[in-house]
């Protein structure tokens, strides 16, 4: 309730109260009360996520998030990066930080600044292993965009449980890219049309991609398989006879789904 009075003790604590209702706040709203928060403690990182996220310009983001990783380093101090590393997300007071980071590293990439976006990638999954934050569904696609093949081995290799469909369409390419059209390959590729029977369809190009990406799906959904086309498609492009082979696999039959018995 709105009335309950505040207990936050420190500058910082009061800025990210701000930014709590900065959160549920719309329009105009939420650029004020982000600078607020600022003006209270220049530490709050959240505050430049929300102004990031609020600009149209690229640059302009990028300044902004990378603005909010120096506030979270300086909040944390240098003792978390020692004594946290490998649970980072499961402490709140950690999370303005790793969402600071998380939006850097993607405006990196939305900036073609592939390697330096690479860099931060690899540092979220350090600091967080339990990847609450789905790093690894961006990172996947970059290594094999970059060729850096023993990499995503090693990425798909420590999410191996993972049942979504990109992860799975993810180890399907993956494994084509080092040995071609294998016995190996083709059982991925089963799995992954397992895991989602629309997706080889948008990764094809043989059903069209919708204007807006779905927000939220469930496992074998066509938005699911949207999303999966979006993370991975160009992936999939860029490795030679990649995609021929997924619509000849998927052509022959040899991604039929099972029988229900």
């Amino acid at each position: 309730p709105a009335d309950l009075p505040s207990t936050a003790a420190t500058p910082l604590e009061q800025a990210q109260e701000l930014m709590y209702q900065a959160f549920d706040a719309r329009g105009r709203r939420r650029i004020q009360l982000a600078r607020q928060a600022l003006k209270v403690s220049p530490d709050c990182a959240d505050a430049y996520v929300l102004l990031a996220e609020e600009t149209v310009d690229p640059e302009a983001a990028l300044r902004l998030y990378a603005q909010g990783v120096a506030a979270g380093e300086r909040a944390l101090g240098p003792e978390a990066f020692q004594e946290d590393v490998g649970h980072f997300w499961g402490l709140v007071r950690t999370r303005p930080y790793m969402r600071a980071r998380l939006g850097l590293a993607r405006c990196l990439e939305d900036l073609g600044r592939r390697d330096e976006a690479i860099g931060h990638y690899q540092e979220l999954l350090r600091l967080n292993p339990s990847d609450n934050q789905g790093v690894r569904d961006l990172l996947l696609p970059l290594y094999l965009l970059t060729g850096r093949d023993p990499e995503a081995g090693a990425l798909l290799t420590q999410y191996a449980g993972d049942p979504s469909a990109s992860w799975k369409f993810g180890w399907a390419l993956w494994t084509f890219r080092q040995e071609g059209d294998s016995p190996a390959a083709r059982e991925r590729l089963r799995e992954a049309v397992r895991a989602n029977r629309h997706a080889a369809r948008y990764l094809t190009g043989s059903a069209e991609m919708p204007d807006i990406l779905p927000d939220s799906f469930a496992f074998g959904s066509p938005e699911e398989a949207m999303l999966c086309a979006d993370a991975l498609g160009e992936a999939w492009e860029a490795a030679p006879g990649a995609t021929e082979w997924l619509r000849g696999q998927a052509g022959k039959g040899g991604t039929r789904k099972r029988r229900r018995h």
